[in-house]
């Protein structure tokens, strides 16, 4: 046999050495009559890919690659908020640009994972199967974050101050030196158009009365602003009936300001309450999620 015949015998060896018509001790092959060195290749030639003494076949490596696009995926996730609180870029091309090619990512992510599994199941090992499988759930995982704040993008106002009362606001003081200081959204209220936009968005949104007097009601509030989770109090002056704290999230730590404000209502009181976000146009909901979780938790703590 030839060299040059070696494409044109190599899958007829394979096949012979396979049904046991080349010796495996000899490996004399039929059509060779001597010991024969092709049909010792042919019958353990690696199959598929191989890097260095590593075979992978196609659907471990649509596995791996699956899973190299998710961590991809994550990083371009994560890099966002570090970019932004380090000072690189804005936080708009965290949520712009980063969350979109994380998006993509994963959904490159998913398909391929998916794909190897389904269509190569049967070569893929178990730690190309188990390579898919993570690949497929960090894919789905990671894709249900840019797809969550892009559905409250669009089911919620482009708004970022949100009160109890929007014909006389409370008002900020003691954070202002700190808003000023980062830059921050002005604290003056926008008015009526604004005041419309939540009016339609929350109308859940109202003051709370409570029977107690003011100076009660105003320690029952500072002691539920007190423990409300992620809270940092600012200040507290019961001369004036006003409480104001800050909230910082988790990720992007973009910080929200807030003001409660105690007053009379006959023989009782009335709390109103503002929350208003330091940077963005839109807070997804945040504010008025807050003040409903503030709101509900007061009432609670007066029975």
């Amino acid at each position: 046999m030839q060299l040059s015949d070696t494409f044109v015998t190599l899958p007829i060896l394979r096949s012979a050495a396979r049904r046991g018509q080349c010796s495996p001790r000899s490996w004399t092959c039929e059509f060779c009559r001597q010991d024969c060195p092709m049909a010792r290749y042919a019958l353990h030639r690696p199959q598929g890919t191989t890097h260095g003494n590593v075979t992978m076949s196609w659907s471990q490596g649509g596995a791996w690659l699956g899973l190299s696009l998710a961590v991809l995926a994550l990083l371009s996730l994560a890099i966002g908020p570090v970019g932004w609180r380090m000072g690189w870029w804005h936080y708009r091309f965290a949520f712009s640009w980063l969350m979109t090619a994380s998006a993509i990512l994963a959904i490159g992510a998913i398909l391929v994972a998916l794909g190897s599994i389904l269509f190569g199941r049967s070569a893929i090992g178990a730690a190309g199967g188990a390579a898919g499988a993570l690949a497929l759930l960090m894919g789905i995982v990671l894709l249900y974050v840019p797809w969550h704040y892009d559905r409250l993008r669009k089911t919620v106002p482009r708004i970022h101050d949100i009160t109890t009362d929007t014909e006389r606001p409370p008002e900020f003081s003691a954070v202002l030196p700190a808003r000023a200081a980062e830059n921050a959204a002005t604290a003056v209220y926008a008015g009526s158009e604004l005041a419309r936009q939540q009016k339609a968005a929350y109308p859940d949104i109202a003051p709370l009365k409570m029977p107690a007097a003011v100076g009660a009601a105003f320690q029952q509030a500072l002691e539920v602003a007190r423990v409300m989770p992620g809270w940092t109090i600012v200040a507290a002056d019961p001369a004036a009936g006003r409480i104001e704290a800050s909230q910082t999230s988790r990720w992007f730590r973009f910080t929200d300001d807030i003001v409660i404000r105690v007053t009379p209502d006959g023989t009782g009181s009335r709390i109103d309450m503002r929350s208003l976000s330091r940077q963005g146009r839109s807070d997804f909901g945040v504010n008025a999620a807050r003040i409903g979780a503030y709101m509900g938790a007061l009432k609670r703590r007066a029975g």
